[in-house]
């Protein structure tokens, strides 16, 4: 069963209490240095699930937009980011193919499998066709040992699952970085910027540190759906 928004709220609120500027200085190095270079500044871009809204609030973009159930994101958005109080499988309030990028960290581990297909269903919806899902996940296979230190983890999910069910939905995987960063900020992620930048540039330190995988996917057209119905024989 998933939390509702008030226990999001407490639970969240006493897991990050004190760590803000913390994680703000390491997302301010993610978006600049890395994170930005799929998200074109004339954009409009969604952060689904925006918890703390480090991502959405440090990027770069035309319109900005931060959806979660926690209503807490409505305090959490810097100024200039529209908020949306919403499942992430019901994003009722936002048009078919209107955006350009669909950020999502930390989320589906959170969530059960058939939320985690209907939220990428929704994400088809609104994605424009040449649009682009960019997700950050926790990687089983590379932080089993810690993976269920957190109480509201309830669906084991891997770089391969994963790739799986953006296939099943409508997407075709660009970029799969099984290894990107570590587990938590709690543990070996440097934690100044100018030691995450040096991170950044040396992807050998991803394969040794690395637990979260970063995937890149856009949307399946018409007519790539009906080629590989051709080539499977359908």
């Amino acid at each position: 069963m998933e939390l509702e928004s008030e226990e999001l709220k407490r639970l969240y609120g006493n897991r990050f209490g004190g760590e803000a500027a913390q994680r703000d200085d390491i997302w301010k190095v993610l978006c600049s240095r890395f994170f930005q270079r799929w998200v074109p500044t004339g954009s409009t871009v969604l952060d689904l699930a925006a918890g703390h809204c480090e991502f959405i609030n440090n990027i770069k973009a035309h319109r900005r937009i931060a959806v979660d159930l926690n209503p807490d994101v409505r305090n959490r958005a810097a100024t200039g980011v529209e908020t949306l109080v919403l499942r992430s499988d019901r994003l009722d309030s936002i048009e078919d193919r209107s955006l350009d990028v669909v950020f999502v960290s930390n989320f589906f581990e959170h969530i059960t499998r058939e939320v985690i297909l209907s939220t990428l269903q929704e994400v088809v919806r609104v994605l424009r066709p040449d649009g682009r899902l960019l997700i950050l996940q926790p990687n089983v296979r590379y932080c089993a040992r810690d993976y269920w230190q957190f109480f509201d983890h309830i669906t084991p999910i891997d770089d391969r699952a994963l790739t799986e069910a953006l296939s099943a939905t409508g997407f075709d995987v660009l970029t799969c970085i099984p290894r990107f960063l570590p587990y938590t900020t709690k543990g070996r992620l440097p934690t100044g910027p100018s030691l995450v930048r040096l991170y950044l540039k040396v992807p050998l330190a991803w394969r040794v540190m690395g637990a979260q995988a970063f995937i890149v996917a856009t949307p399946r057209t018409a007519r790539q759906v009906a080629q590989r119905a051709t080539t499977n024989g359908g």
